[in-house]
């Protein structure tokens, strides 16, 4: 499997609803040395919001792609490589499995194939906005969660598995179980990443990281603090 994420450590998620830090600018964001910018969140989204958010981070030399919750969210530009399209394997509701997709498929004309790709969630924190949006059932062990990103793998074809603990840092033996489940997939973990050490602690059990909330309550320094812990936990010990 050859997308661009087997080469990336950590992801910077933008939420269009939400704003950046006084004085700070997009500019700043994708300074952080992140190797990818995906815009995306799960409630008040907009054509109007995520156009404005990805018009700002596609001037600046870093990728961007577009992570919709909702048809109306897709935007069409030329400033993104491309569209993240998540698929909530563990969700009570089959809406935000195919049928969301389906709407989207059937609303647009103009779906661009060759910039669209799906990561394979896996919602694990009930208290989170996407796990009460999903009605995904959360109450799973390690060999249930490790069962799912095998499934999405062999089963549906996922290049990559996003283990989200949005709200809250992760169990790392469910985050490890996923991560020893896939063979060529790229594992994402993301939830409660605040600084350096928990950055480096959930790097060292995933192949990727993604740091949301953290953007636009602390800034950019605080993000750049996790890009360096993610990139030292792939750092091989010297002796």
């Amino acid at each position: 499997m050859s997308g661009p994420w087997t080469e990336w450590d950590h992801v910077l998620k933008i939420d269009p609803d939400k704003s950046l830090v006084d004085g700070e600018t997009f500019e700043d964001v994708a300074a952080t040395g992140t190797d990818a910018i995906e815009v995306g969140g799960t409630t008040g989204m907009t054509e109007e919001k995520m156009a404005r958010v990805v018009d700002a981070c596609g001037k600046y030399d870093v990728p961007v792609y577009i992570e919709p919750s909702n048809p109306a969210s897709v935007v069409h530009s030329d400033r993104h490589d491309g569209y993240l399209i998540p698929v909530v394997m563990n969700a009570g509701d089959v809406t935000w499995i195919t049928g969301a997709h389906k709407e989207w498929i059937r609303l647009d004309d103009d779906v661009d194939w060759s910039r669209t790709f799906t990561e394979a969630y896996i919602v694990l924190n009930p208290e989170a906005s996407v796990a009460t949006y999903t009605q995904a059932n959360c109450d799973l062990e390690a060999d249930e969660v490790a069962a799912y990103a095998e499934a999405a793998e062999h089963l549906l074809g996922q290049e990559i598995v996003y283990v989200e603990y949005s709200g809250t840092l992760g169990d790392t033996e469910k985050v490890q179980a996923a991560h020893d489940a896939l063979d060529d997939a790229t594992l994402f973990y993301g939830g409660g990443i605040h600084d350096y050490d928990s950055a480096r602690q959930m790097a060292s059990h995933s192949d990727v990281i993604v740091v949301g909330d953290l953007v636009h309550d602390e800034g950019a320094d605080a993000v750049r603090e996790t890009v360096e812990g993610a990139k030292d936990a792939k750092t091989p010990v010297q002796d």
